[in-house]
């Protein structure tokens, strides 16, 4: 019987956006670390991700940006020209030693993913998948290629049609959104925090008809995502029938990162996963967003532990807790992490009441399967 698969690499350890950029901190090298010190990660489970062929990113990105990529990274800089037009170079999306390679390596991930799933394979989790901001022809919000729409249209080549990609990161899905608006065989729903870059994905915005947008306010508590849950994400998933369930589990939207205000537990995520697990025969757990190295190497792990139906100790052995305690925020001003994230995998609950203001933003998306 097929068992669910972890696609990871050796690229995101000790790889940098820069020590002034968010996403100085490890991320994916700490869910491995975690995986291996419980005992979750065996040979037969873990796949090392291949790095994507040019070719291949040209299935939505342009021949002219993929190859601007590649001389970023072999130049180690770019041209002002470059910097205008593929928006290389900034202070979002810095030119970095392996500034094709990560992110080549992230989409050669989901694509192998979408070859395993067509093949049998139940759920495979690819951590360093999920930059869902990437346009066609630029980089955009941190991300250089956007490997939630090549694992799209690789499960489309692969002869899965019927899509639900769900996302939870704290900021919107732009990038995805761009590829698939309108596009009825392929369902997206975000939550995202209102207020926040990109500025999209407004309630009343249903990019044609197969696009489902909640902004959410700050604080969001369990038990708010949970109403969510069962209001919003659950019935359209289940009107949708689908193929495959692609779940972009971005951590920034915990209550201890530093570029969101939205205030979940790792449990709220553990929460979703399970209760759309039943829902699609197939099923691809991506990363994405997650600015605090604590909070999204434990999250992304407990999801890996749901997934692929580990028990989750109430503390974690010395092992585990020394690859936590290794880690640290890489310079800046940030406060050492609360005990909790040094020794656990699960976060304390964080429940509350469900606020005035969302109730009618869950009763008009739910009101969109009745209309």
């Amino acid at each position: 019987m097929s068992v669910p698969l972890f696609i990871g690499s050796g690229i995101y350890r000790g790889s940098s956006y820069g020590p002034a950029h968010p996403l100085r901190v490890p991320r994916v090298s700490t869910v491995i670390d975690l995986g291996r010190a419980l005992g979750w990660l065996s040979a037969a489970q873990y796949r090392t991700s291949p790095r994507a062929k040019p070719a291949a990113l040209t299935l939505w990105h342009t021949p002219a940006y993929v190859a601007a990529l590649q001389r970023a990274e072999a130049e180690g800089s770019v041209t002002d020209s470059v910097r205008a037009l593929h928006h290389l170079g900034t202070l979002s999306n810095p030119v970095f030693p392996q500034v094709y390679s990560r992110p080549a390596t992230g989409a050669g991930g989901v694509m192998l993913a979408a070859e395993l799933l067509a093949s049998g394979t139940p759920a495979v989790h690819v951590p360093g998948g999920g930059t869902h901001h990437g346009l066609p022809d630029r980089a955009n919000g941190f991300c250089y290629l956007n490997d939630p729409v090549l694992a799209i249209l690789a499960l489309r080549r692969a002869g899965l049609s019927r899509i639900v990609y769900i996302d939870i990161d704290a900021h919107h899905c732009d990038g995805v959104q761009h590829g698939f608006a309108g596009d009825a065989e392929t369902l997206l729903i975000s939550t995202h925090e209102e207020g926040r870059w990109p500025f999209t994905g407004a309630l009343e915005d249903d990019g044609g008809g197969n696009c489902v947008n909640l902004p959410l306010p700050r604080g969001l508590n369990d038990t708010e995502m949970r109403a969510v849950l069962h209001g919003v994400i659950l019935p359209h998933v289940q009107a949708h029938r689908p193929d495959v369930i692609i779940l972009q589990a971005g951590a920034d939207s915990l209550d201890e990162d530093p570029l969101s205000r939205l205030s979940l537990s790792n449990r709220a995520y553990v929460e979703v996963l399970l209760a759309l697990l039943p829902l699609a025969p197939r099923f691809l757990l991506l990363g994405g967003g997650g600015y605090n190295p604590w909070s999204v190497g434990r999250c992304w792990t407990a999801l890996w532990a749901a997934l692929a139906g580990y028990e989750i100790p109430d503390r974690l052995p010395e092992e585990a807790q020394a690859v936590l305690g290794a880690l640290s925020w890489g310079g800046g001003g940030r406060p050492p992490p609360a005990p909790h994230l040094l020794t656990t995998l699960l976060d304390p609950p964080r429940e509350g009441p469900l606020r005035a203001e969302l109730r009618p933003r869950i009763a008009h998306l739910a009101g969109r399967l009745r209309a």
